[in-house]
């Protein structure tokens, strides 16, 4: 399941949670990454979005018979795990591509069984506007006889590169270096709101979990 994500416009940013005093250089590539520098501390930000299963999404939970949710009446039981992320930012796109595993039980070892479960692939920009989404699903096949069942599946976005970089005044902004006894020398980047958008509309996420049902989502988050 794969898609290309144009150069979005007018999304909403939201901050973001940084330390506070820190320089950062973002830049694609550094080879002072992670050192403290004559003009701060060097970070490395990657076009790259990071990846990963939204709490409550990461489990499924089906039930028999339809209207309950007691321990007894667990039908069959899955989880998403084992999320490995590959991506490629050297091109027009910068391309994510989430493989996963999905390991399910069921309540009786019976006959053979095949289980379809939906699952969502979702672009998500400065870390709450949702930009593009997409469902896909797994099929689970329970041996006769066998509790357990397990596949894999692959999700794969593609982000246009001049959505997930920064203009070239802010990248300036943001690595210009800072001496002591400057003015602005102890007053973090981040802290200008115009800084701090531009860096939350060039962020982005991509997320992998089980398409659920409200009752589903209720019962993550209760059980």
């Amino acid at each position: 399941m794969e898609w290309r994500l144009p150069p979005p416009e007018g999304k909403p940013p939201v901050k973001l949670r940084l330390s506070s005093i820190v320089l950062l250089a973002l830049l694609s590539a550094c080879s002072r990454a992670g050192q403290v520098g004559s003009g701060g501390v060097y970070v490395v930000r990657s076009a790259c979005p990071q990846v990963a299963i939204p709490a409550a999404t990461g489990d499924i939970t089906l039930f028999a018979p339809a209207g309950r949710t007691d321990a007894a009446a667990i039908d069959v039981a899955a989880a998403i795990t084992n999320v490995r992320a590959t991506c490629s930012d050297d091109g027009a796109y910068v391309v994510s591509t989430a493989n996963f595993d999905v390991i399910a039980t069921r309540r009786d070892a019976g006959a053979a069984r095949q289980v379809i479960l939906p699952y969502f692939n979702v672009a998500m920009q400065g870390g709450n506007a949702v930009v593009a989404k997409r469902l896909g699903r797994v099929a689970l096949d329970f041996p006769a006889g066998s509790l357990r069942a397990q596949t894999s599946s692959q999700a794969t976005v593609r982000i246009a590169r001049a959505s997930a970089t920064l203009p070239s005044d802010i990248q300036r902004q943001l690595t210009r270096e800072r001496k002591a006894g400057d003015p602005d020398a102890a007053i973090d980047p981040m802290s200008d709101p115009t800084v701090r958008d531009a860096v939350a509309k060039a962020t982005f996420e991509q997320l992998i979990g089980f398409q659920l049902t409200q009752g589903q989502l209720q019962y993550n988050a209760t059980r």
